[in-house]
């Protein structure tokens, strides 16, 4: 293979991730979906810290003695427990279902704002249990009131979410977005609630 080839296939390689499962063969998480770039994918592979599940049919990477193939999917040799889920802008809009908990909008996270259940101003704690997604129009009529004050009624109240439950509105979210390589999918539902 000559340079202007090897070039052009790693250049081709920066568009492969490498879906990664927890060793009960689901996704560490599904937003973001668990993936890695294909470097950390055949480094953890050739550590045997994970097992190569699936390899992508169009790659292979060459060394000056051999071939490897691209890792497609792999799953952790070890369980990895998730104890609780990130307080981030993310997994919060993702607990809101990207709704409005006002006036049921959705909207993308763009058009999101964060509201304060009991205001900032009267200590009210950054926290999953006072914090909701709100469009503009209803962050700004509810301003500095609780939401009884400003005769708003919320769609339900604010908690902590589960790992779990990320997972599952992540995986109705994951079903279609396109970025879902086709070698993935097998491994992506087999947990998954089946639907009436």
């Amino acid at each position: 293979m000559n340079t202007h080839d090897t070039q052009s296939n790693l250049s081709h390689l920066s568009n492969h991730r490498t879906l990664v499962l927890n060793a009960d063969m689901q996704p560490l998480s599904w937003m973001p979906l668990s993936t890695w770039s294909w470097q950390e994918a055949m480094t953890a592979v050739l550590q045997d810290r994970v097992i190569q599940l699936k390899t992508y049919d169009d790659v292979a990477v060459h060394s000056a003695t051999q071939a490897f193939q691209v890792p497609a999917v792999v799953c952790l040799r070890q369980y990895h427990k998730r104890k609780s889920a990130a307080f981030t802008r993310y997994n919060l809009f993702l607990r809101d279902g990207f709704c409005c908990q006002y006036c049921a909008a959705k909207k993308p996270a763009k058009d999101l704002t964060f509201d304060h259940v009991l205001p900032r101003s009267r200590k009210g704690p950054a926290s999953f249990e006072n914090i909701v997604a709100a469009c503009q129009a209803c962050n700004l009529r509810k301003a500095n009131k609780t939401p009884r004050e400003a005769g708003m009624k919320l769609l339900r109240k604010p908690r902590a979410p589960s790992p779990h439950e990320l997972d599952k509105i992540g995986r109705k979210l994951a079903r279609v977005q396109k970025e879902l390589h086709q070698t993935w999918l097998d491994f992506l539902y087999w947990g998954a609630d089946l639907e009436d």
